[in-house]
């Protein structure tokens, strides 16, 4: 074949290979749009040396004066090393995708055969074929490709919330530790005191041993309840730098706020779990991956009687100069392999994707349920501690004290009227650090923040199962 001849099948290919392949969004483009609209912060995709080194800088300003839970979570998505790790396979699949629109590099035969007799010259014969086959299956892997680009979005967005809820639940119990170390700290001097009073009245003999010794045990627990909350405040401390991605230097920051109040309300289950089922991300992306292994299918049943099939054209000149050039064609002959067992795999794999999807959904829904029911116990429950039980608590130690004052009573059941007092407040604090924790993994269950936010936005997900 002559250089004219192939360089018409070349730009043949190219211009048609142009043509295949139109310009795209950003392929994170989607992922950052939603987690935007869910949780109002930004995620980067830090590709060069440049970007991470802005990054840093920008989580370092956000530790400083102080962390609060909106910077907590802000760095946390552009700093969490898990989490860029797999925002990468974004790349990955967009990658996949760009690489299955093009078509395959044709091939070149060339074999030269000399004769065993005079003769004016050497036997050509020159081969350039494509594959037709694969370049017909072009459009429809781009369509299961493009599938799973969509399931990769969507499991690293939900990756993204999952992130979130993560750094709430460990910033709820950092902002609780404060209190409650401060209550326990106050609990042991009360005990201390308990246990001084207790000595110098045994050293009266006013009291038995006994009696000393239940003191002291007390004092003991107490002890022993401190060292117990200050270990489990450097443990959430340390969990909040893993989540942040953080280490050195940036681990010395200051907490910057405390625990949040009781919110007026709770949302309402109804429309909760078709809330949930509209917009949770892995749901979302199992449709897709679902869709994905339909399209696989089709491609299979459609194309189960082609095997290999190219084309090209062939010349051969012979050893008097003479020149034969025409088109050739390859075809496998489908007599003993007819896709059989291509097709009994992709139906067990596309019922197995079913089954995945309606499982999914149902557990949703039954989270979603679950959780709102420990939500509302547990908003009932902080609102009682409030209301009632550490105001009586409080009301018992002052009429305590008045009682004490008039010699009514002694210091021992004041010590203890003010200790019940102390513990009252501190399951008042567990009680509302539980609520929260609740309340973001409900938010983890449903997809995205509870206020605001209605089925119909649910920009990554179009199918319901």
């Amino acid at each position: 074949m002559g250089a004219p001849k192939l360089s018409c099948l070349a730009s043949l290919v190219l211009c048609a290979q142009a043509a295949a392949s139109p310009k795209t969004a950003p392929p994170a483009q989607p992922v950052q749009r939603t987690v935007k609209e869910r949780t109002r912060l930004e995620i980067r995709w830090q590709q060069n040396a440049e970007a991470r080194q802005e990054t840093l800088a920008e989580v370092r300003a956000r530790l400083r004066p102080a962390l609060r839970l909106a910077g907590a979570l802000q760095i946390a998505l552009l700093n969490n090393r898990d989490f860029l790790a797999g925002f990468e396979d974004i790349g990955v699949s967009a990658a996949d995708l760009r690489e299955v629109g093009f078509w395959k590099n044709p091939g070149l035969d060339l074999s030269v055969r000399f004769p065993d007799r005079p003769a004016p010259g050497a036997n050509w014969e020159e081969t350039v074929a494509f594959d037709l086959l694969d370049t017909l299956l072009i459009p429809l892997r781009k369509r299961v490709a493009t599938d799973q680009l969509a399931a990769t979005q969507l499991r690293v967005t939900d990756a993204a919330l999952r992130l979130v809820a993560e750094v709430k639940t460990a910033m709820y119990q950092l902002e609780a530790d404060t209190p409650l170390v401060t209550r326990r700290q106050t609990l042991l001097e009360i005990q201390k005191g308990a246990v001084d009073l207790a000595q110098r009245q045994h050293e009266a003999g006013n009291i038995s041993d006994l009696a000393l010794a239940k003191q002291q045990a007390l004092y003991n627990t107490a002890r022993l309840d401190l060292l117990a909350i200050e270990t489990a405040q450097r443990q959430h401390r340390e969990e909040v730098n893993r989540l942040l991605g953080l280490w050195g230097p940036d681990t010395a920051w200051e907490l910057g706020e405390s625990l949040p109040p009781l919110p007026e309300r709770d949302p309402d289950l109804r429309g909760l779990e078709s809330l949930a089922v509209a917009q949770r991300p892995d749901l979302a992306a199992a449709q897709k991956e679902l869709s994905g292994v339909v399209r696989a299918l089709g491609l299979t049943k459609t194309y189960r009687y082609l095997g290999a099939l190219s084309f090209g054209a062939n010349t051969e000149r012979e050893t008097e100069g003479t020149h034969l050039t025409g088109p050739q064609l390859s075809l496998e002959l489908p007599l003993f392999n007819q896709g059989q067992a291509r097709i009994a795999r992709g139906e067990a794999e596309l019922r197995r994707a079913e089954r995945k999807v309606e499982a999914l959904a149902i557990g949703i829904r039954a989270d979603v349920r679950a959780q709102h029911v420990q939500l509302t116990a547990l908003r009932e429950k902080t609102r009682f501690y409030q209301t009632q039980v550490v105001p009586t608590r409080q009301a018992i130690t002052e009429n305590t004290l008045l009682f004490y004052n008039g010699m009514l009573v002694g210091g021992f059941q004041l010590f203890e009227a003010r200790a019940e007092q102390i513990e009252a407040e501190q399951q008042a604090v567990e009680t509302l650090r539980d609520y929260w924790v609740a309340r973001a993994e409900l938010e983890r269950t449903v997809g995205g923040a509870l206020r605001g936010r209605t089925p119909g936005k649910a920009p990554l997900t179009q199918q319901k199962p």
